[in-house]
C-alpha cells in the first residue's frame, strides 16, 4: 500500500510558524557580529505563518509574526522543525495589510 499523504490542518486558535532563517547571528550598528547564542535579554523571534486554525482572527497564512520562541511547542514534519502556538502568544504581525500599523516596516 503506498504512503498516503495527510494534510496538516491547525485547529481552534492555533498557529503554525517556521522560524525565519535570519534569526541566527546578527550584526550591531557598528558591524560587530553577535552570535545567536549571546544572551542579553529575552529575545523575540520573527517567523512565517504556514497555517492557522478556524478561530484565528488577526493572523493569516503568509504573515510574519513576532513571538517568544522559548514558550512554544516544536513539531518536526519531514525533517523540518516548526512551532505551534496560540494566536494570543503572537506579539505583532508584519503584513501588507495596513489597518492599525505602527509606521515601522521590515
Amino acid at each position: 500500500m503506498p504512503d498516503v499523504k495527510l494534510e496538516i490542518q491547525m485547529l481552534h486558535d492555533r498557529v503554525m510558524v517556521r522560524i525565519s532563517p535570519e534569526d541566527g547571528e546578527r550584526r550591531s550598528s557598528g558591524g560587530i557580529v553577535i552570535p545567536a547564542t549571546a544572551q542579553m535579554a529575552k529575545r523575540l523571534a520573527w517567523g512565517d505563518v504556514l497555517g492557522v486554525g478556524t478561530n484565528v482572527r488577526h493572523v493569516k497564512v503568509g504573515d510574519r509574526v513576532l513571538f517568544n520562541p522559548e514558550d512554544q511547542f516544536e513539531v518536526e514534519v519531514q525533517g523540518s522543525t516548526y512551532l505551534v502556538m496560540r494566536e494570543r502568544d503572537v506579539h505583532a504581525t508584519a503584513t501588507e495589510r495596513t489597518e492599525h500599523g505602527t509606521g515601522l516596516y521590515l
